[in-house]
């Protein structure tokens, strides 16, 4: 496959013109063109600039109202934001800017957000807060792809979890992590690749383990830590859809085509101030990093992001299918 070295700033160029010329404002546009560029950056481009054709497409089909601005409403250290059916990404800066002002007055504040569509990479979410000396965590639900444990109809989605916390010395501490065995976009890409994918991935509509990725999209992913992880799915449908009044995962319509209605997902982020706690917070957690580190072969979680990071610092490769098609939509 032929590929193309862009840097940072044509890239997010494609995607905002992508979307804006399927409609979506600039200042709604511009936070989803940069997720999926960190995303790309960051080694995952299953959660990247592949997303902006099933974006454009949904939007196009009014699956994703591509005006949508989000309305964020407060209540004591409660914040409810109405995503209004649009992309995620707006409606997630919104929440985590009235997140701040709760957290720094309250020392805590939690973000209901509804009416919501694809979460992105969960631990961006997150990050911001640890950069500022807060401690955040996030869970997002999306269209069902896992059983329960023991069943063999998909009722859950992947569901991913982030937590950030800040450092005293150096960049924050992130975990991003889905609670399928892996996250589904990679098994999309196999798909659209014509590749076979891990026996341990998925099960087929049979349940049983395929390393095709054609009869996994059709079957269930295989959770994380098997009965564990569909415990934890649980909880972050009950923690996202059932607190924000919005679609279970068995309920929404799929992020990968422009068919049905808008799939209607929900976040929940949990913003604490450690200060308003124990304090020496940071000295204590430091304590804590630097043991892992000292044990040989062992690492924090997240470190990879930073060195993937380090690696795409000014340029990214895509295909070059990718990039032209992302050049059709930009000029449609």
């Amino acid at each position: 496959m032929t590929e193309l070295e862009i840097s940072l700033q044509t890239a997010t160029e494609l995607a905002l013109s992508a979307f804006t010329t399927a409609g979506m404002p600039q200042e709604l546009a511009l936070p989803a063109a940069r997720a999926l560029v960190m995303a790309e950056r960051e080694g995952l481009p299953s959660h990247g600039l592949a997303r902006v054709p099933f974006y454009v497409a949904q939007m196009r089909a009014g699956k994703v109202r591509a005006s949508a601005a989000p309305q964020v409403t407060t209540d004591g250290a409660v914040i409810r934001v109405d995503a209004g059916f649009g992309l995620a990404f707006a409606a997630i800066e919104a929440g985590a800017q009235a997140a701040r002002a709760v957290t720094r007055d309250l020392g805590v504040a939690v973000v209901s957000v509804t009416h919501s569509h694809h979460f992105g990479v969960a631990g961006q979410a997150v990050e911001p807060f640890a950069r500022e000396g807060l401690i955040a965590l996030a869970f997002a639900n999306a269209p069902a792809a896992m059983a329960p444990w023991g069943g063999n109809r998909a009722l859950y989605g992947t569901n991913p979890v982030a937590f950030a916390c800040p450092r005293a010395q150096g960049a924050p501490l992130v975990i991003d992590l889905s609670l399928s065995h892996v996250a589904r976009g990679k098994v999309m890409l196999a798909q659209k690749a014509g590749n076979p994918i891990p026996a341990d991935w998925a099960l087929d509509p049979d349940g049983n383990p395929t390393t095709d990725a054609d009869a996994a999209m059709a079957g269930t992913m295989l959770p994380s830590g098997g009965a564990k992880g569909a415990a934890l799915a649980l909880m972050v449908e009950l923690l996202t859809a059932g607190l924000a009044g919005a679609q279970f995962g068995y309920e929404a319509s799929s992020l990968f085509d422009d068919q049905g209605p808008p799939p209607d997902l929900a976040h929940f982020l949990l913003v604490l101030d450690p200060a308003r706690f124990a304090p020496g917070f940071a000295t204590r957690a430091e304590a804590m990093f630097q043991a892992i580190e000292a044990q040989e072969g062992a690492r924090l979680p997240g470190s990879r992001r930073a060195t993937e990071r380090a690696a795409r610092a000014t340029t990214l490769r895509i295909s070059r299918t990718l990039h032209d098609t992302l050049a059709d939509l930009a000029t449609i």
